[in-house]
């Protein structure tokens, strides 16, 4: 995955890479648990998972993950390749965004 990502996962590494967003670090395709996620910032405990298409299929997994990883003390978020594709500017705000309320927690 790593070698391959989609359009949405590189835009979106382009903007967390070189701690470009808000000074932290992200990295990308990191084994937590038995779970591969997509971008991780150990230092805020926040993941943030980019879904295609075939996320729309397997939702009752993604919960289960998710919840996994929530009771793990990651917050996670997730969005859509489109909207990361049609709104880059939005998803990185809101990755900011959940960047600042762990700094002010």
């Amino acid at each position: 995955m790593r070698n391959n990502p989609t359009e949405a996962e590189l835009l979106l590494w382009l903007c967390l890479r070189n701690r470009q967003l808000a000074g932290c670090k992200f990295r990308r395709q990191q084994p937590v648990g038995e779970y591969i996620v997509d971008f991780l910032c150990w230092e805020k405990r926040l993941i943030v998972e980019v879904d295609g298409s075939q996320h729309g299929e397997s939702s009752a997994a993604d919960k289960e993950r998710t919840e996994w990883l929530e009771s793990q003390g990651f917050r996670v978020l997730r969005f859509w390749n489109n909207e990361v594709k049609g709104n880059l500017e939005g998803v990185t705000l809101a990755i900011l965004a959940t960047l600042d309320e762990s700094t002010n927690a």
